[in-house]
């Protein structure tokens, strides 16, 4: 059982990304991520967005905020959204977290999945209060899965067709960390 009260997104900085509520100002980034492959098959990002998906896009994530579901950051560098990251609460009773991101095709490869991911795992533990957090991962997304391992997430197994991607059951790598870890 999620959170039922409304949330709060905060605005929260780092030496080098803004993670912040998402802003109707974001929807060529959604338009950027919706061009990507696989973006569109694995989270609410819609595919081919044109201005009126996009925007539709950035309100469903206040309403994530609003219904408790879970907090959804816009990922900013230098003033432009370069991504979206989400810390999901529907097991938040259980005193877990699940997280996750995607970067748009223009601004990969610069570190700001893990830099994001990053922020996001310490105000989890910090503020959120959370025992752990996870996220998962397809095998072959190795950008995502090694930003996961540089922020210290360990690999604790395959799951085997865990998750419907688009029309067909994919597996996911899981990864944890807690506290502790």
């Amino acid at each position: 059982m999620h959170q039922s009260v409304p949330l709060n997104v905060p605005t929260i900085r780092s030496d080098r990304i803004v993670l912040r509520a998402f802003a109707e100002s974001d929807v060529d980034a959604v338009i950027d991520a919706s061009s990507d492959p696989f973006i569109p098959k694995i989270t609410s990002v819609p595919e081919r967005a044109d201005v009126a998906s996009a925007l539709a896009f950035v309100a469903r994530q206040h309403e994530r905020a609003v219904s408790g579901a879970g907090y959804s950051f816009a990922v900013e560098v230098d003033s432009m959204c370069v991504g979206q990251i989400g810390l999901w609460l529907r097991d938040v009773d259980q005193g877990r977290a699940t997280i996750g991101y995607w970067i748009r095709p223009a601004s990969r490869r610069r570190g700001f999945a893990a830099a994001a991911l990053a922020v996001v795992t310490k105000w989890g533990f910090e503020t959120v209060g959370v025992d752990r957090l996870q996220l998962y991962v397809e095998p072959w997304n190795v950008g995502s899965w090694r930003a996961a391992e540089r922020v210290g997430y360990k690999r604790e197994g395959l799951l085997q067709s865990w998750e419907r991607v688009g029309e067909e059951r994919r597996d996911m790598f899981m990864y944890g960390l807690t506290p502790r870890t």
